[in-house]
């Protein structure tokens, strides 16, 4: 692998979340992911950095790599990082020398070389192909497993979280049965309104087993304590 062109030249000034991009000319006998990464003198510079993520490249050709930061910095060096290889490892595979200082402030217009966008559509066209052949991969029987468990971990905390209420709101009175409804009303106040929002927009809850997750769980854990204080009053006679 060796860095071919720069876009822009090696010794730039850049503006705030402006790229610069490199050619990166592979060879490679194996699926390979290669990223930029940028140093100074000898260190890597990772406060404020972003860099290219990475599609899996084989044989010959060409792929783009970038890095940019959200705040003034100086670079001296993009050293590109390859990983692959089964067992999967990571190496540096070449170096590249720079002067670059990126200010912190908006960037100026700049017309990229027609480079920078081919490499671009072929990176996104690669992600995409990845996304649809994963998509369309089955599930292992472990995966299968992994997320029945999950879901039903959900189901068993949002039952139990509803169930301890039920059961407090049954065998407590008073202000003890009044506090115990508050969890059991929130809990089926989020399930409602994950049922309606989904139904507007399917798009609204993508998150939803967590938001289970935490609330069940916060459920049962807010009647654990009251049922601890509650024991404990008692025994101390109020």
């Amino acid at each position: 692998m060796r860095v071919v062109a720069t876009d822009p030249p090696a010794e730039a000034t850049l503006g705030r979340f402006e790229p610069f991009y490199v050619r990166i000319q592979f060879d490679a006998d194996e699926p390979v992911s290669l990223w930029a990464r940028p140093y100074r003198t000898g260190k890597p510079v990772d406060r404020g950095a972003r860099t290219n993520p990475s599609a899996q490249h084989t044989g010959s050709g060409y792929a783009l790599g970038w890095v940019e930061f959200t705040e003034a910095t100086e670079v001296d060096e993009i050293r590109i990082r390859a990983g692959g290889g089964n067992p999967y490892r990571e190496r540096e595979v070449a170096s590249y020398p720079v002067k670059l200082a990126w200010t912190g402030q908006a960037p100026a217009a700049r017309a990229h070389e027609p480079w920078v966008g081919e490499l671009q559509r072929q990176t996104d066209a690669a992600f995409k192909q990845a996304q649809r052949e994963q998509a369309s991969r089955p599930a292992g029987a472990g995966d299968t497993a992994l997320v029945s468990g999950f879901m039903l971990v959900m189901l068993g905390l949002v039952l139990g979280g509803l169930g301890a209420s039920a059961w407090a709101l049954w065998k407590w009175r008073g202000a003890w049965r009044i506090a115990a409804a508050v969890p059991a009303l929130i809990v089926a106040f989020v399930v409602l309104r994950i049922v309606v929002d989904t139904a507007r927009d399917p798009t609204s809850h993508n998150l939803w087993p967590f938001e289970l997750l935490m609330w069940g769980a916060g459920s049962a854990a807010v009647i654990a304590v009251l049922a601890l204080a509650r024991r404990l009053l008692r025994a101390a006679g109020v």
